[in-house]
């Protein structure tokens, strides 16, 4: 258990650090509301549960191993952000902005709730630092000789926080909504999210 509880400490400490992931749902939050913002959290957990159950499969040893497999992997995930940041940038040069437009659109009839959940899931899947963190770092708490199941409630657990903590995000991001909606705070929130995403990109292009 006091394993158990040390690594629940330290996934706590590299969860609120900030992040690709954490900073797609924020953006979602602030710009689209609540509803956007969980739905994008779970496509980011979906992808978190994926990539641990790989590592604990073992699949995702083979991936790193596997130097094109994790080039690719690497390079599609910072083509990815790049991307992101690209679009918000656009979006924020643009301005065109129109006040609490999007509070009385669901985002279901907006973009599909498929649409944001892909980004979510999509920003985290193609992030090789979270494979290799699963990796890395699993097999210092549980052992070498630890079977599938104990991986993956490791791995899994990780996903749940993670969840939690990007939920909590969402919560206070749309509280805020209504003092953040001016179209000039928009511009500014757009340019730093996108900005921020760029800087990600750069992060996992150089990732080895």
């Amino acid at each position: 258990m006091a394993t158990y509880l040390s690594f629940l400490a330290l996934v706590l400490v590299i969860t609120i650090a900030p992040g690709p992931d954490s900073a797609l749902t924020l953006r979602a939050a602030l710009v689209r509301g609540r509803g956007a913002g969980l739905v994008t959290m779970a496509g980011v957990s979906a992808a978190g549960a994926v990539q641990g159950l790989l590592a604990a499969g073992g699949l995702g040893a083979i991936i790193v191993a596997s130097e094109p497999l994790f080039l690719t992997v690497k390079w599609v995930g910072a083509a990815y952000l790049l991307w992101l940041g690209a679009h918000a940038l656009w979006t924020a040069w643009r301005g065109d902005f129109a006040p609490d437009a999007d509070e009385s659109v669901p985002v279901g009839r907006r973009d599909g709730h498929g649409k944001v959940f892909a980004q979510g899931f999509l920003c985290n899947i193609t992030n090789p630092k979270v494979l290799a963190f699963n990796l890395a770092v699993l097999p210092q708490f549980v052992g070498d000789g630890a079977g599938v199941p104990v991986l993956a409630l490791y791995a899994l657990s990780l996903v749940a926080l993670g969840g939690l903590w990007l939920t909590g995000l969402v919560v206070l991001a749309d509280r805020a909504r209504a003092v953040l909606s001016a179209p000039r705070v928009r511009r500014g929130i757009e340019g730093g999210m996108g900005a921020a995403m760029i800087g990600f990109s750069a992060k996992v292009a150089t990732t080895h």
